[in-house]
């Protein structure tokens, strides 16, 4: 029956035509003839092609069982895709079958892991450029790759869901290896000082290498997830990032206890993270397609994964100032740190690396405090009536800090068609805000000058308006428009009919501070950058705290119902 199945595909498949196949294996199905294919003996080109085409649609329309299938088959296809040089569509029909396998069989899913690895798939994005390019992948490949991408990933499983044995000591050599690779320690002879001295010198080591059971490390693996898995990881940390690797052991060790992070202990739970985020150990959904590329460009991704996270883990908790009652705390931020960055997308380690070095913990606590007053509750009816309750007490505290500002008074540069310009002179304002008093100087001054020493005066009551940039009229002279920087810092003041008092800020704080100050002296709004900038801070500061006592409450959208009055109002309280 297997041979005339066989021959049956083969025969139709000559035609070129899958459609043709495809009907000739639904006739041969509904004969119920068992679908092996174990030692089906496939050529390549475009035969192998319609062939493996035929054969996904006859699948994709349940006519025969994935029960079915051999171990022999399984390599079979696994070994197109397992090859380097291999013909696109033939890949490509291969990685469907491979897919349709993992995601409708539990046992099939153990199997195709056995036979595909990462390792073999690299030739083949690099080869196609499915990663690096830009070209858009579409929904169908991104989807493979997905579920490529949590093949691999399962392969760890094993490794996650195995407890440690105490007592096995090619276990034991490998926390051993750590040790000595961390302070650099040669394996003692057996008969190398006393047992207890012995004891001692490790349970020091293996303190100061963060493990929570000092005595026997090896307890500390029992837990599953993550098993062996964190070990690994420890390990190849060690030997491929040795200097990074000593630097964190060391640099943990010198501290004092309470603030060292703990190297064994910190392991253990990121690599019980790290496969939290990725899902290790979970069956691939049939929809998603979100897969991470920058786990296509190396062969021990996760390992490398974990290597990055270890040593952002180590930053984030020097950045913190964390303590050992902060270990939790610490854990969420990298954790916020990980998701954030492979939101991202990025295309390499690399790429994932550079991602994190923007993501401080100062980083951090912006995003959370920019999110938390983008919330729905920030922008309720309640809390929109409660800031603009606020603001104007927040822009009369702007309007008095630029007052006082200005009584401090600023040096300002003469005015000169000369390119040198060696002249001040001084500006301030009266303790009352009624007067401008202002002269000239020989020099720039340390510090206020007193108003005695300003001979000239502007009464406030006098100015007309003011005037800023190009209308200015010392910016009308020839070549003044040209000099750009000049023109933003430029402003006047117009007193009497036409009269005008010409300035030309240092820098642009001291432009904002001036306009800002002689308009609110004016009645008039202030509509700087700065004011702009001040009145966020403040405002979002001062809604915060007055919300502290309310966080994690839900503020209601219309106020409480006033309840019913009482029958009488014949009550009094009785003091005694």
């Amino acid at each position: 029956i297997e041979f005339i199945f066989i021959c049956t595909i083969f025969s139709v498949s000559a035609y070129h035509s899958p459609l043709v196949a495809v009907q000739a294996i639904r006739r041969e199905a509904s004969y119920g003839l068992r679908v092996s294919l174990c030692v089906l003996p496939f050529s390549f080109g475009d035969l192998l092609s319609f062939t493996l085409t035929a054969f996904v649609e006859l699948m994709d329309h349940s006519i025969v069982s994935w029960d079915t299938f051999s171990v022999a088959f399984i390599k079979k296809i696994a070994s197109f895709v397992n090859k380097t040089a291999m013909d696109t569509a033939v890949l490509q029909r291969s990685l469907a079958i491979l897919e349709s396998m993992v995601l409708n069989s539990q046992d099939l899913y153990h199997k195709v892991a056995q036979e595909i690895t990462i390792g073999q798939l690299i030739p083949h994005l690099q080869g196609y450029n499915v990663i690096r390019s830009n070209t858009p992948i579409n929904d169908e490949m991104a989807h493979q790759l997905y579920v490529l991408q949590v093949l691999n990933f399962n392969l760890l499983e094993d490794r996650m869901m195995t407890k440690m044995d105490p007592q096995d000591q090619a276990q034991r050599d490998i926390i051993f290896e750590l040790r000595r690779i961390a302070f650099d320690v040669e394996l003692e002879p057996n008969n190398s000082g006393s047992i207890e001295k012995r004891k001692s010198m490790y349970t020091r080591d293996y303190k100061k290498l963060g493990f929570i059971n000092h005595v026997n490390p090896a307890v500390d693996f029992t837990q599953i997830p993550p098993g062996m898995l964190a070990l690994d990881n420890m390990l190849y940390f060690a030997r491929h990032h040795q200097d990074a690797y000593i630097r964190i052991v060391l640099e943990n060790s010198s501290r004092e206890d309470k603030h060292e992070c703990p190297f064994g202990r910190s392991s253990i739970e990121l690599t019980k993270m790290l496969c939290e985020i990725l899902k290790v150990g979970e069956l691939p959904s049939e929809n998603c397609h979100d897969f991470h590329p920058m786990f296509f460009t190396h062969d021990r991704a996760f390992e490398e994964f974990f290597c990055i996270c270890i040593q952002l883990l180590n930053k984030t908790w020097k950045e913190m100032r964390a303590t050992s009652e902060d270990f939790n705390k610490v854990m969420q931020v990298v954790r916020e740190q990980i998701m954030r960055a492979l939101t991202a997308k990025p295309n390499s380690l690399d790429q994932f690396k550079s991602r994190l070095q923007n993501l401080s913990y100062t980083e951090i606590l912006k995003i959370r405090q920019s999110e938390r007053m983008n919330q729905e509750d920030f922008q309720s009816r309640p809390i929109l009536e409660l800031r603009e309750k606020i603001q104007p007490e927040i822009m009369e505290l702007i309007k008095q800090q630029r007052l006082n500002r200005l009584c401090e008074g600023t040096c300002f540069r003469k005015i000169s068609s000369r390119r040198r310009q060696d002249k001040f002179w001084y500006c301030r304002l009266s303790p009352n805000h009624k007067v401008l008093h202002y002269g000239d100087l020989e020099e720039s001054p340390q510090g206020e000058v007193p108003h005695d020493s300003l001979q000239d005066k502007l009464p406030v009551a006098d100015i007309k308006a003011v005037i800023t940039g190009k209308d200015c009229p010392h910016m009308k002279e020839k070549g003044a428009l040209k000099q750009n920087k000049v023109l933003e810092l430029a402003f006047s003041v117009l007193y009497e009919s036409d009269e005008y008092l010409n300035f030309i800020a240092p820098d642009k704080h001291e432009y904002c501070v001036w306009t800002d100050g002689l308009n609110a002296l004016l009645g008039k709004e202030m509509t700087s950058e700065y004011t702009k900038s001040d009145m966020d801070t403040l405002l979002s500061m001062e809604m915060k705290l007055r919300l502290l006592d309310l966080e994690n409450i839900q503020i209601p959208e219309a106020p409480p119902p006033i309840p019913k009055e009482p029958s009488n109002y014949d009550f009094v309280y009785d003091c005694n």
